[in-house]
């Protein structure tokens, strides 16, 4: 019986051994290989030229893309990018269904206690446009009409703000496109944007003009943006990457491509 129990005893402490040994160098290489293999979800805008668009020739282009881009081939990590729209894009962060997201997004005190940012890469201010054969000078040509807005955005947040003061009727669409069709169709009065952007569409005809550019309480800087406690060390190589492009002149390349016509 005490040899039986005995050989029991040797064949276990075997067993223990190969295991604890098997699991010591499996745990060593997984986390090699998913360090290596690891592929980031980046979450964006679809329509919000010039810094996320697609290109006459179907390429989906701008500054957001661009400077993405950048810092993944100088970080040396590879990404996946999906256009979701704003809010979608919002939606995907904070679900983790995206480790990270890009798409002209300011840096706002409450956004951060969502999401953690990024080194700002970019000043924006917001503003409100009209039709561009429209007879209006100032907001208060706009008092008591309809006026459209994406919802989530900075822009959005201005004309909540004076909604009041000029009995503005707010309408939310998803999307810069959509904003600017209740304009051009004659549904809306007036749409709020980021100044950049509408600057870049105007510049490139696209039926509206400025009305006022909101410079003071609204003036805000973009930056990415990673669910909040998560995925820091994208953050951190984002960053590194962000002043490594900057230091060698490849992010101003960028800007000058896509800014030199406003």
């Amino acid at each position: 019986m005490k040899k039986i129990i005995s050989v029991f005893a040797m064949l276990a402490l075997v067993v223990s051994m190969l295991a604890l040994t098997g699991c010591g160098g499996s745990g060593s290489d997984e986390g090699k290989s998913d360090d290596a293999s690891k592929k980031y979800i980046i979450a964006t805008d679809t329509v919000f030229a010039p810094f996320e668009f697609t290109d006459e020739d179907g390429n989906f282009v701008g500054i957001d893309v661009d400077i993405l881009a950048a810092v993944a081939e100088d970080q040396g990590f590879e990404y996946e990018l999906q256009s979701l729209g704003f809010d979608a894009a919002l939606a995907a962060v904070e679900s983790g269904q995206a480790d990270g997201m890009i798409a002209g997004m300011s840096i706002t005190d409450e956004r951060k206690e969502i999401y953690d940012f990024s080194d700002e890469y970019y000043d924006s201010t917001v503003c409100a446009a009209v039709k561009a054969d429209a007879d209006y000078a100032s907001l208060d040509d706009i008092k008591g009409q309809s006026v459209v807005v994406k919802t989530g955005t900075q822009s959005a947040a201005w004309a909540e703000e004076i909604a009041k003061d000029y009995e503005l009727k707010l309408v939310y669409k998803d999307d810069s496109a959509m904003m600017y069709q209740e304009v051009l169709s004659g549904n809306a009065a007036a749409c709020f944007e980021d100044f950049p952007v509408m600057a870049y569409g105007v510049s490139q005809d696209n039926g509206l003009k400025l009305l006022v550019e909101n410079k003071d309480s609204y003036a805000t800087p973009y930056g990415f943006a990673v669910k909040k406690g998560e995925n820091a060390e994208l953050l951190e190589k984002f960053n590194a990457g962000l002043k490594n492009i900057k230091d060698n002149g490849k992010y101003q390349e960028i800007l000058d491509t896509y800014t030199s016509a406003e």
